[in-house]
């Protein structure tokens, strides 16, 4: 099992990796279909089903779907020309395609959200279709939107097509915790040592370093103009920016020797929320591993740069790998989705990947990192995903950072230990994952149950 460091780590745009980049993506996909199709075109439409009808429009689902036809993908977004695509297409009702003749599409027609047909594969569903010169349907595909930017054709999904199988075999091909501690004891490698051979077999060694640099860059990036950004949240909850406002009275407190040891946690967390807070406001972020928990990694390296005695930049790679590998186990034993298993999928998952992560660079063994990783994701467990009126914002940003508090108390708890520990990693990874198909589908990232109906005037 591959899953490389770029599928766990992707460059894309807020506020959602399912529900926003998924989407994208997937339309990139079908225009690709309709390029090498025999069959003429005139049209296209579209139809959200399961979690993205619910939440589509509060996760800009629909503007993501259409831009996605337009061409769009979400690693060169350009904001600024998306706005101007989406006014041609309303006022043309058509879109223009390179490579595909001018095709018809009429935003508030041709793009439907269909609340009352979920479809069987995923709850993340949605159906393109086009059309010839009668509107008589001439291409279809149904994609699901898995979690984390990651996307699947019907066939693909039901064939539990396998992609980390192509290319060049890696020396270590670990699909659980146990395999790869097993595999570390006998190569002598930490896990930052065998993600990087992995990584080097599929894409070599200076593609890896200028990706993870690249990676971290963009992150800091997101933290840092967070952290100077005001205002209001889109999407009419009137969520106040609030990262700046706490980082400037950190910085005034921190030059006047007032703050008390538990401010570290502030620190934390204003890192997380002025992640998100870009993310909610459809910013450029990571998935780390999905949008949605996007702020619980970068909050915690950057905790470790900025905060640890004797941190070191240079240890920046063996933390976003040892952080990848932990993400890989759980992406394919379980899940990262919100609409699949709830928020533990999310937030705890990337709690289990930034401890794990945290956890290494400061000297954890492979045990020890493996144990960091398990107590984070245990006590996420159970969490749901219940989105205020489908935004990306209430409780999403402030769970970024207590997500980001759990990271750093876990990997300090493992620390204090020798890796011995009751639940192994795989143990709480499947406990995950039947929650999830447990969990009744209010809570699972529709805003049909939990704090989505309970908060008024929303």
């Amino acid at each position: 099992m591959f899953l490389s460091v770029f599928d766990m780590f992707k460059v894309g745009i807020g506020p959602s990796s399912s529900h926003t980049m998924g989407p994208m993506v997937a339309a990139a996909r079908f225009l690709d279909m309709m390029r090498s199709s025999p069959f003429e075109f005139h049209g296209v439409r579209a139809s959200l089903h399961g979690s993205l009808a619910f939440t589509g429009v509060g996760h800009a689902t629909d503007r993501a779907t259409i831009l996605g036809l337009a061409g769009f993908v979400p690693e060169t977004y350009d904001a600024d020309r998306a706005e101007a695509t989406l006014d041609e297409i309303r006022a043309t009702k058509q879109i223009a395609a390179e490579g595909l003749p001018r095709l018809q599409f009429d935003p508030t027609v041709d793009l439907i959200f269909d609340y009352e047909t979920p479809l069987s594969g995923h709850a993340n569903g949605m159906t393109l279709l086009a059309t010839d010169a009668q509107g008589d349907v001439t291409l279809r595909e149904v994609f699901y939107s898995i979690g984390g930017g990651f996307v699947m054709t019907e066939a693909e999904l039901a064939a539990g097509q396998d992609t980390s199988e192509d290319g060049p075999p890696i020396p270590y091909p670990f699909k659980s915790a146990a395999q790869m501690l097993e595999m570390s004891v006998s190569s002598g490698k930490n896990i930052a040592e065998m993600k990087r051979a992995n990584e080097a077999a599929r894409c070599g060694i200076e593609h890896l370093s200028k990706g993870t640099k690249r990676l971290w860059q963009v992150m800091n990036n997101c933290i840092e103009r967070g952290m100077t950004t005001e205002g209001i949240l889109p999407g009419g909850l009137q969520v106040k920016r609030r990262a700046k406002g706490i980082h400037d009275a950190l910085m005034a407190e921190r030059g006047m020797n007032l703050h008390a040891p538990h401010t570290i946690n502030d620190w934390m967390s204003v890192y997380a929320m002025a992640v998100n807070e870009e993310n909610a406001a459809g910013g450029q972020v990571v998935t780390a591993p999905t949008n949605g928990a996007a702020g619980v990694l970068p909050a915690t390296l950057r905790y470790y740069l900025d905060h640890v005695p004797g941190a070191s930049e240079a240890h920046i790679e063996d933390f976003l790998l040892t952080a990848a590998a932990i993400g890989g186990l759980v992406k394919y034993n379980a899940s990262i989705s919100g609409a699949e298993a709830g928020c533990q999928a999310e937030v705890g998952s990337a709690a289990a990947m930034a401890a794990a992560g945290l956890c290494a660079v400061m000297g954890g063994t492979p045990a020890q990192v493996e144990n960091a990783a398990e107590i984070a994701l245990e006590h996420h467990l159970g969490m749901t995903c219940d989105p205020v009126k489908g935004l990306v914002q209430v409780p999403c940003i402030e769970r970024n950072g207590l997500g980001a508090i759990k990271a750093v108390s876990a990997a300090s708890l493992a620390l204090r230990g020798d890796g011995t520990h009751l639940v192994p990693l795989d143990a709480c990874i499947e406990t995950m994952r039947q929650t999830g198909l447990d969990m009744s589908e209010k809570y699972k990232e529709t805003s049909l149950g939990g704090l989505a109906v309970n908060i008024p005037n929303c």
